[in-house]
């Protein structure tokens, strides 16, 4: 059986792809530039059937405007099974792109699991530059709480289905995704200090402020995001044991992503 892995240049399909060829899988890594990724295939999106010829499981990143053309190369491909890195915010509205992606790519006669991680620690790479240049890092609602969770956890929740194949209990299943703490970003802020050394200021800005520092041209998802931010202030994060069922280990923190990407922040 040969695993397709979508997005290959990303952080979590490299993780995922690692882990699958230390378990003998045989893996085909797809991108859409496949010249800047050695031995990848390309893999277009809008007409994905080339990449997924002799494919019988795909780790797939997707969306709502493409899945449709997914969905009819797969089920003429013959795959068993897709797992579909999708977004905890699926289960806040049908309206949700994630959700519409989930809704599209489950209809289909191959089995579907859905991976629904939160917030990812590795955000926490667009802080860095702020850090380098100013020794501040700048964002609104540093009190709002979230369970940010380790691109490797989530690659590890992927190879253990994957691995287990379809038929094996998580047919049709969506698995909300977390950190093992609900932390606000002050405190991660901290960490960042307490783990690296590197002194931060932290700089709680007005959502004026950060309107005009995000420079966002997307106007309705600036403010969608400033809302969430807003709604999570005072609220802890819930955590989800969903790492833990899949992968038998606990969920890493981010004091390990922290060590685990040394010379980030200096």
């Amino acid at each position: 059986m040969t695993v397709l892995v979508t997005g290959g240049r990303g952080a979590i399909a490299r993780a995922v792809t690692a882990g699958l060829i230390a378990a003998g899988q045989d893996v085909r890594v797809a991108s859409r530039e496949p010249s800047a990724l050695p031995s990848a295939v390309a893999y277009d999106p809008s007409d994905p059937a080339p990449a997924l010829r002799d494919i019988s499981q795909v780790f797939l990143y997707s969306a709502p405007s493409t899945a449709p053309a997914f969905v009819a190369a797969a089920e003429a491909a013959g795959v068993k099974q897709v797992v579909l890195l999708s977004s905890l915010s699926a289960l806040g509205s049908p309206e949700d792109p994630h959700a519409k992606t989930e809704h599209v790519v489950a209809d289909a006669s191959y089995a579907t699991t859905r991976l629904q991680p939160g917030a990812f620690m590795s955000n926490a790479k667009y802080w860095a530059h702020q850090v380098r240049a100013i020794g501040q890092i700048r964002l609104p609602y540093l009190e709002a709480e979230e369970a940010p969770i380790h691109e490797q956890d989530i690659a590890d929740a992927a190879v253990r289905v994957l691995l287990d194949g379809p038929g094996n209990g998580h047919d049709g299943r969506g698995y909300p995704l977390t950190g093992p703490e609900s932390m606000t970003r002050r405190h991660q802020i901290g960490l960042i200090t307490e783990v690296t050394g590197v002194p931060v200021e932290a700089v709680d800005l007005t959502p004026d402020q950060a309107r005009a520092e995000m420079g966002m041209r997307d106007e309705g998802q600036r403010e969608t995001l400033l809302a969430y931010w807003a709604s999570r202030v005072g609220t802890p994060a819930a955590i989800e044991p969903g790492v833990e069922l899949l992968t038998g280990h606990t969920a890493r923190t981010f004091t390990t992503w922290l060590t685990d990407n040394p010379g980030l922040f200096t």
